[in-house]
């Protein structure tokens, strides 16, 4: 059976919060086996039968919808999937250690078009920059996230699409841990 990984919004951010024992059992009740969760911010791994993953994120999102009363968008990867996200390197390494620097990945539903990728590029500043590879942009931000002019609110109706985003550190551990 195929491992699939769940990347999860609007988990413990927000005030809804949901204990992890809780979203695994969420997943079972579902038909998912060998559910993990890692780290409590809306990262789940399990085995499916089901092996398309638009499906799977629409029965995951419905699912947790009827259970948690809130919209919670899905976006799921499959582990080859991941271990690609976390090996893309789109910035000089002397940035991205540059101190105080910090990378993120944001997931989104569908590949980017032309329009949507130049959207995200004129996001870029002195504090932030983008690049867009497949169905993830990746975040350079020199500052602390929280004083930068960038916002996923204003990402989402840029782009008409929803995201969410993850630290790269989070992303290379899971692809560490479950993209064997």
């Amino acid at each position: 059976m195929p491992r699939f990984i769940a990347f999860l919004r609007a988990i413990n951010v927000g005030g809804h919060v949901v204990k992890m024992d809780r979203l695994r059992k969420i997943l079972e009740s579902s038909g998912f086996s060998n559910v993990e969760t890692f780290i409590a911010s809306g990262n789940a791994i399990f085995d499916s039968s089901i092996r398309n993953s638009k499906t799977l994120e629409k029965k995951i999102a419905a699912t947790l919808r009827r259970e948690l009363g809130y919209e919670v968008a899905t976006f799921v990867r499959m582990p080859a999937e991941l271990s690609a996200i976390a090996a893309y390197r789109p910035f000089k390494l002397s940035v991205v250690d540059a101190p105080g620097s910090r990378t993120y990945i944001g997931l989104v539903e569908e590949p980017l078009n032309p329009k949507a990728r130049r959207i995200i590029s004129s996001f870029s500043t002195k504090d932030d920059d983008f690049c867009v590879q497949g169905k993830e942009i990746y975040w350079l931000c020199r500052i602390p996230s929280s004083e930068s002019e960038f916002s996923l609110a204003r990402l989402e109706k840029s782009i008409g699409m929803k995201a969410t985003f993850r630290n790269s550190t989070t992303i290379k551990k899971m692809a560490a841990k479950y993209a064997k």
